[in-house]
């Protein structure tokens, strides 16, 4: 019974990690590429159409979509806030689903003033949409100004048309407005084809490896090309080291429960000391009379594991499907069923339970039964 319920709270809880990985990597993921090309050096860099037709003919590239990305200031009705200010192109929604995650309004029109903001903007700003009294205006510092004599000569300016609202999550709600790719190259007094990255969404099952390899020589490794995973790799660390915590933790639940399992063995040789040593004098080896206490602590394992994972899947399989527990009225406790997570425990049960019964199954010596 100390097994199957090791196994069974080892097996949810690794589910239910798995299940909050995959809801804090979908906020992220919302927004972030499979793979985003940027420079080795500086903000930007220039892109050819030759190199263009090149990421088009990769096989395994789905979309690509060039970004301007630089931090800016934005002014609106008396307040400010400094943030990033993102030029994109038409394909940039099929990259990521963020025009699927907008709060209030629509998505941007191109070749237009108009943007999409963060609502963590919008809350710092008290902006709305289409707001005809008050402008937000966006201010980029000038290039080569040796001498500043007026704030026309400080600034590019610009008034844009804020025309959605996205929300995702509170830190990327107040990091980005969405503009048009040609505004901002002109605000930050980029060329047409300078820009500071560009952003690819793969096919499924795409090699990434192969996809950077040719990238790497379309650009002649001046450029560098980030993962997903590398572009948030402090969440990744965060999210792995938490796994591996709770991991450890239910371990040493199991270990304890396992400690039941020895001494029962060992109080099982104790018992059966006289029969033992019957089956010594009939010519057993005591390596023989090890293997049996050892195949019994073995068998116990791997009969407990199997039906602590057994109702371990159940439980999970019904979480995931029926979202019995919730958190809030609308939002079911995430678990997710990983076969992964299946090999782990029954490897770590089989392991630790082989090694106890051999500690178990040690206590049978010659001295033993003389």
């Amino acid at each position: 019974m100390g097994i199957i319920v090791g196994t069974l709270a080892l097996f949810v809880v690794l589910s239910v990690f798995s299940g909050l990985r995959v809801f804090s990597l979908s906020f992220s993921n919302t927004i972030d590429p499979d793979l985003k090309v940027g420079p080795l050096q500086g903000k930007n860099f220039f892109i050819s159409p030759h190199q263009e037709s090149q990421i088009k003919a990769i096989d395994g590239v789905a979309y690509y979509s060039k970004i301007v990305e630089e931090r800016v200031l934005f002014f609106f009705d008396g307040k400010e806030q400094v943030t990033y200010l993102k030029g994109v192109d038409t394909n940039y929604t099929k990259i990521n689903d963020v025009a699927k995650s907008l709060f209030n309004g629509k998505w941007l029109r191109h070749n237009t003033a108009e943007v999409v903001v963060g609502y963590g903007i919008s809350q710092k700003l008290s902006l709305g949409l289409f707001d005809f009294n008050n402008s937000l205006e966006v201010y980029v510092p000038r290039k080569g100004k040796a001498v500043i004599e007026s704030e026309e000569d400080a600034f590019n300016k610009s008034v844009l048309i804020p025309t959605g609202i996205y929300a995702i999550s509170e830190d990327l709600d107040s990091k980005y407005v969405f503009a048009d790719l040609a505004i901002t190259q002109e605000l930050l007094e980029y060329k047409s084809n300078q820009i500071s990255a560009v952003e690819i969404k793969t096919k499924p099952n795409a090699d990434e490896n192969a996809i950077i390899e040719k990238l790497n020589g379309i650009f002649q490794n001046k450029t560098e090309v980030k993962t997903r995973a590398q572009l948030n790799a402090t969440l990744y660390k965060m999210l792995n080291t938490e796994n591996i915590a709770v991991y450890l933790i239910f371990t040493l639940v199991i270990i304890i429960a396992l400690f039941n399992l020895i001494g029962a063995l060992i109080m099982m040789v104790l018992d059966k000391k006289n029969n033992l040593k019957t089956l010594y004098n009939l010519g057993s080896e005591i390596k023989d009379l090890k293997k049996i206490f050892l195949l019994q602590g073995s068998l116990l394992t791997i009969i407990g594991g199997i039906i602590g994972l057994i109702l371990g899947i159940i439980i999970v399989l019904i979480q995931q499907h029926f979202k019995i527990i919730m958190i809030t009225e609308s939002l079911a406790y995430p678990v997710v069923f990983n076969f992964q997570n299946v090999l782990i425990v029954f490897g770590t049960i089989v392991t630790l339970g082989f090694i106890s019964s051999w500690i178990a199954s040690s206590r049978v010596t010659k001295k033993l039964l003389d």
